[in-house]
């Protein structure tokens, strides 16, 4: 009982500095736009003092500028607009983003996924709920609020512990929150920063695309939701069941789950059946189209990779694929009546995502006075220069990355405003060793999704401490983190792991996108 009680107190100690080490840390345009000050003082004093940086691969020698100078303040009062408006991620997220808004406005992503839950029988439940939570990030952090209440409502009918199902799925979509069978709109954001900052080396290697990191996703994203099951039966429940959690609701006035339904209506199913075979319809003109000999969409050699015309349109391929099927069920459920419907949609989507667009806007300024200063040349040549005097330019430079990107996950829970700053430094510093930009992103990926449902600062943790006290009034989000913990660490390692095979084997991470740049 002492091990016990000890055990927790440390465990309680160590959440609370990270809550209250996280709680002094502003929120993110706040902390960028102080971060695009710190660079602007550093490079005028590098500027002054006649900082020069070489690339390993270029001639060229390049003189750090500085913010604070004639020339950086003209700079600055010139490209505001564009620094902003050409920050890559806008262009792809945004389109990708429209089209899964329809999607989940029209009913088609909700009904999906229960009717995965609700079809799914007593024993493969656990599976279901680590397959749907993994693969719930294609609702962004819709995902959150969605899948955990219906996932305790299904477990709830079928005679398991409603408190399992809950705790599941929302570690299932938090932990595996970065990785997904489909393309998402996450993968357009990160593919748009990774250029970003790749294009101030040399040999920027293969272009990165929101496919770049696809196979090592897939892998990832069906060995987690199994995953994610296994630890729901056979860890999860179990436990919650000998701590003695309540089967019943303590207090079931007001109860948030008694309108929820996992059920589809003949409507929805005869929605869902359509959108399939029309989803299965464009897929398969697509498939027609490049595959013909003399296909547009190839390149001057009469392939895919690891550049073509067909890769340069993944936003519209996934743009289509999103939004076609999602108006077919519209029509089918009364959602989408009239082509006007599809537009209010549109603005409905964007509007959701307003507080990224404006991020964007600081995000944009800090990447490009980065790569315009020299300072983000002159880190990646100082970095990998410091790596190769220590010999740690293998696989243990990856996994240090892995762990630094874990712990910054506690603290900076927004992914992109996260790979922003990690990519900036990082993605050069890895380059000049050798390694592709996309996978440092990969490998990113593992240290983005795994830790955040362990931390105090993720928002969504108070929505889902709401539910619980459903069952157990007392609980807090010491609890909840607790029973959490084993999802963070199996996630982890497992997905580490399977970076790992990836790594040694030189598997290809994505179409065209290798692992070292000379491969």
């Amino acid at each position: 009982m002492t091990s016990t009680l000890d055990t927790r107190s440390r465990t309680d100690r160590f959440l609370a500095v990270v809550e209250r080490v996280g709680n002094k840390l502003p929120e993110p345009f706040t902390l960028f736009l102080v971060l695009f000050g710190v660079i602007a003082l550093a490079s005028t004093g590098m500027a002054l003092a006649g900082v020069t940086v070489q690339m390993p691969g270029s001639d060229e020698v390049v003189e750090v500028k500085g913010l604070f100078t004639a020339e950086g303040m003209t700079w600055l009062t010139e490209n505001l607009g564009e620094n902003f408006l050409g920050f890559p991620p806008l262009v792809t997220v945004l389109p990708i983003l429209m089209a899964v808004g329809v999607a989940e406005k029209s009913g088609l992503l909700g009904a999906a996924v229960r009717y995965a839950f609700g079809s799914a029988p007593r024993w493969a439940l656990a599976y279901a709920v680590g397959f749907v939570g993994v693969m719930g990030s294609i609702m962004s952090d819709t995902a959150f609020i969605i899948i955990p209440p219906l996932a305790a409502m299904v477990f709830r009918a079928a005679g398991r512990h409603p408190v399992a199902g809950l705790l599941g799925g929302f570690a299932a979509a938090g932990a595996g929150y970065s990785t997904n069978i489909l393309v998402t709109s996450l993968d357009a954001l990160f593919a748009g920063i990774t250029s970003s900052v790749a294009q101030i080396l040399p040999d920027p290697g293969s272009p990165v695309n929101p496919l770049s990191n696809w196979f090592f996703n897939a892998v990832s994203s069906i060995a987690l939701a199994l995953l994610a099951g296994f630890l729901i039966d056979r860890v999860l429940e179990p436990r919650i069941r000998r701590q003695g959690v309540p089967l019943d609701q303590v207090a079931d006035d007001d109860d948030p789950l008694a309108d929820t339904s996992a059920a589809t209506t003949a409507d929805e199913r005869r929605g869902l059946r359509n959108a399939l075979l029309v989803a299965l319809g464009v897929a398969a003109v697509m498939v027609a189209a490049v595959l013909v000999p003399a296909s547009p969409w190839r390149n001057e050699d009469g392939g895919f990779l690891p550049e073509s015309p067909l890769l340069s349109s993944i936003v519209f391929i996934v743009f289509t694929m999103f939004l076609v099927p999602a108006i077919v069920y519209g029509r089918a459920v009364g959602t989408v009546r009239r082509i006007e419907d599809v537009p209010i949609m549109f603005g409905q989507a964007l509007k959701d995502m307003i507080g990224f667009v404006v991020l964007a806007f600081v995000l944009g300024q800090f990447i490009a006075l980065f790569n315009w200063s020299g300072v983000g040349q002159w880190i990646a040549v100082s970095g990998a220069s410091a790596l190769e005097s220590i010999g740690l330019t293998g696989y243990g430079a990856i996994l240090g990355f892995l762990v630094v990107a874990s712990l910054l996950n506690l603290f900076i829970i927004s992914g992109s405003a996260l790979w922003t700053l990690m990519a900036a430094v990082f993605v050069p510093m890895f380059a000049l060793i050798g390694y592709e930009p996309a996978f440092v992103q990969a490998a990113f990926r593992v240290g983005d999704s795994a830790t955040q449902i362990i931390t105090p600062l993720n928002p969504y943790m108070i929505v889902l401490l709401a539910y619980l006290r459903r069952w157990e009034p007392s609980a807090g989000l010491g609890t909840v983190m607790a029973r959490l913990l084993p999802f963070t660490v199996c996630f982890w390692l497992v997905w580490a792991a399977i970076l790992t095979v990836f790594f040694f084997l030189d598997l290809p991470v994505g179409p065209g996108n290798g692992i070292f740049l000379d491969g």
